[in-house]
């Protein structure tokens, strides 16, 4: 098996202190698109899946893992259409439909989530963004209805990126509303608290982990991704979620 691969030697900037970068994009040089084209065995499947633990919680005892062939996509898994744009080959586009918060499913234009046929628009998943982004009136949609559900809540400083802020110092638990994304085939990523609402500092300051682009294109980062097992069958083109899939 043939593998490109390069060499850096004055690696600066976010990934500063990195051992390395492993490219699991949907280009040509990508590792997947390299060992899926140079493998021998047909019965081999393009598939490949990761599961990211929260990087946040000090109690994480596992790490993040990554899988590839058969075994990478679980059975119990949620499958949606994998797309593709011919102007963009190295992003994984995703199927999205609609966000729901507090179980209602908010007014999101479909158009604003999906991909043109010009190749503009759409929502990727990327393991490389750390906050999910959206257009702007996309954002605004979740992010207001997250804030009339939580007037009860007491309210914190916004801090860089993030608008919507609260302070829990002192409490031990507080309820949230639930936050849903929802994909094509009835594919829903439930996210758990802890992938909305981060730590911003030591002193009980959480954000709402979501962000407005002026870009059209949205971007479902890696704390929303945490704990689910996020697979990529490239043969069949399916997204696939599964919870809880760390181990």
């Amino acid at each position: 098996m043939s593998v490109a691969f390069g060499c850096g030697f004055d690696n600066e900037g976010l990934f500063a202190g990195a051992a390395g970068l492993l490219g699991l994009g949907a280009g040509k040089l990508s590792f997947p698109s390299q060992i899926f084209a140079s493998s021998t065995n047909s019965s081999t499947a393009n598939s490949f899946s990761y599961c990211l633990v929260d990087r946040s919680n000090p109690m994480t005892r596992s790490s993040s893992s990554l899988i590839f062939g058969a075994a990478a996509i679980p059975s119990t898994a949620a499958l949606s259409p994998l797309l593709k744009n011919p102007k963009l080959d190295t992003f994984y586009y995703a199927a999205m439909i609609g966000v729901s918060v507090g179980g209602a499913q908010l007014p999101i234009s479909l158009k604003s989530l999906q991909l043109s046929q010009s190749g503009s628009g759409g929502v990727i998943i990327d393991s490389g963004t750390s906050v999910t982004r959206f257009p702007t009136s996309v954002y605004a949609t979740i992010r207001d209805a997250f804030r009339n559900a939580t007037t009860n809540l007491p309210s914190a400083p916004r801090y860089s990126l993030f608008d919507t802020c609260y302070n829990f110092s002192g409490k031990a638990s507080v309820d949230v509303p639930a936050l849903v994304l929802h994909f094509e085939n009835g594919a829903d990523l439930q996210l758990p608290p802890t992938n909305y609402l981060i730590p911003i500092n030591t002193a009980g300051s959480f954000c709402l982990a979501f962000a407005p682009t002026s870009m059209e294109l949205g971007i479902i980062g890696n704390i929303q991704q945490q704990s689910f097992r996020i697979g990529f069958d490239l043969q069949k083109s399916h997204l696939a979620f599964a919870p809880q899939q760390c181990k």
